[in-house]
């Protein structure tokens, strides 16, 4: 072991071969590693968690919440036996549907690897996919992605298709090229039942996009969040941060958010993990971990928002994910309803079925655009009315998720998942888990997808 204070001892696997090893996380002043070791491939460090808010801040206890019906049984131990198994700690939050691998980009950094030519699933296959969700026992939120899910003339169909069977929240994942050029498609899936809009959003300069995705490509952008704009669908800002690329325009993408609010109800940050397609293997150097996002946001905002609004996650792992809700005022300032407490010995650990259901709860109603409502003529609340009424409409937040790669990850945190991808077969299988790849490209359960 090389040297510093061990925090806790898990399991990981090797990049390499992908095999189950034992791993530590391991603090060396105020940075925390990932250290394991493969019989076969050496030894592995990579950061997971660099500076402040603190690590042992941000931990908590978390009661486990086994899924009330797994698709499938322990047999080899995680992550092998993914479906969900009885091992899993965490119900469904968002059930992730890939109706296509088709793509209208070809970026350097996709969780998908996506333009395959494979066929795309008919609507009895996706029907079945949401039948899958149901058997879980929780009626999750749906997240409709790919691929590119709107290469897909019926895409309104598969997103009525869920409602008809009693999601009531469903998104769609997408790069906003259709929605840009297409305001009628746009309109056919507000009139289906979407409820809101994941767009791909890496910064505000198109050199950003250049090196990232190809091409300039934030006219079209503007002109996707215009046409949800016209129909009220909300829309959630989701840039993947990539060190020299466009860490440092994290406050310019959130301005640029509040100036479109109500429609853009927030930013949701993805630090870059490499699985999928991605141009080099990482180094330290090439990873932003989530309390660096943190930092930025408080200093390229100017104190617009600060360290201290920002708080764990109630739903999944506390070391994967942060998020702060604020209200914005009329005078552009951001009222925080969020303020990071520090964990003390004495906290009662949340129950994770709570937290998955506040979670879903906060999702399908602060995601989707508002819908006004009679200005109130209650008692007066003093200064606490305007802030009241400007909570029915311009609640916004900021979020942020550290997806981990066969670097990073860590099944400890892996069993805490509750974002599922569906598999072809119907399983659901963690996010991490369903994306991983070996650094030779070797998946876990992509291949699954490719032959089924």
């Amino acid at each position: 072991m090389t040297h510093g204070v061990i925090l806790a001892t898990t399991q990981s696997v090797c990049p390499e071969c992908l095999r189950r090893i034992t791993a530590w996380r391991v603090q060396r002043g105020s940075d925390v590693y990932l250290v394991k070791t493969c019989e076969e491939h050496g030894t592995f460090e990579t950061i997971i968690w660099r500076g402040e808010p603190g690590h042992a801040s941000w931990v908590r206890i978390k009661t486990p919440s086994p899924p009330e019906t797994p698709l499938t049984v322990v047999g080899e131990g995680c992550p092998f036996d993914c479906g969900l198994c009885p091992e899993h700690r965490q119900q469904t939050c968002t059930a992730l549907l890939e109706v296509t691998q088709r793509c209208n980009l070809a970026c350097d950094f996709c969780f998908a690897s996506a333009n395959s030519d494979l066929a795309d699933p008919d609507l009895a296959t996706i029907e079945g996919w949401y039948r899958s969700v149901l058997r879980t026992g929780v009626t999750a939120n749906v997240q409709i992605s790919g691929g590119e899910p709107t290469v897909r003339d019926d895409l309104p169909a598969i997103v009525a298709l869920g409602r008809d069977l009693g999601f009531g929240f469903i998104q769609v994942n997408t790069n906003g090229l259709r929605f840009a050029q297409d305001p009628d498609y746009v309109a056919a899936l507000k009139a289906a039942g979407l409820g809101s809009v994941f767009l791909q959003f890496d910064g505000t300069d198109d050199a950003i996009y250049r090196a990232l995705r190809g091409r300039a490509l934030l006219a079209e952008k503007e002109a996707a969040i215009a046409a949800c704009t016209k129909q009220d669908l909300g829309v959630i800002l989701v840039p993947t941060l990539v060190p020299g690329v466009n860490v440092h325009a994290i406050g310019d993408i959130v301005r640029f958010a509040l100036a479109h609010t109500p429609v853009v109800r927030g930013v949701h940050f993805q630090p870059v993990s490499y699985f999928g397609r991605y141009p080099a293997a990482p180094t330290d150097a090439s990873r932003i971990t989530l309390p660096e996002v943190i930092r930025a946001l408080e200093v390229q905002t100017e104190g617009l928002v600060r360290v201290a609004n920002f708080i764990p996650p109630g739903c999944e792992n506390a070391l994967c994910s942060f998020h702060g809700n604020f209200v914005q005022l009329e005078d552009g300032r951001l009222h925080a309803w969020t303020q990071h407490q520090p964990r003390t010995c004495c906290c009662k650990p949340k129950p994770a079925a709570e937290g998955a259901a506040e979670a879903r709860s906060f999702v399908a109603h602060q995601w989707r655009a508002p819908e006004l409502a009679p200005e109130s003529k209650g008692p007066s609340l003093g200064g606490w009315d305007a802030l009241l009424e400007r909570a029915k409409t311009h609640v916004f937040c900021i979020s942020g998720m550290a997806f981990q790669d066969a670097w990073t990850l860590d099944l400890e945190r892996l069993r805490d998942c509750c974002i599922h991808t569906v598999a072809p077969d119907g399983r659901l299988i963690p996010f991490c888990a369903y994306n991983l790849t070996a650094r030779d490209g070797k998946t876990l359960y992509r291949q699954v997808a490719a032959e089924g």
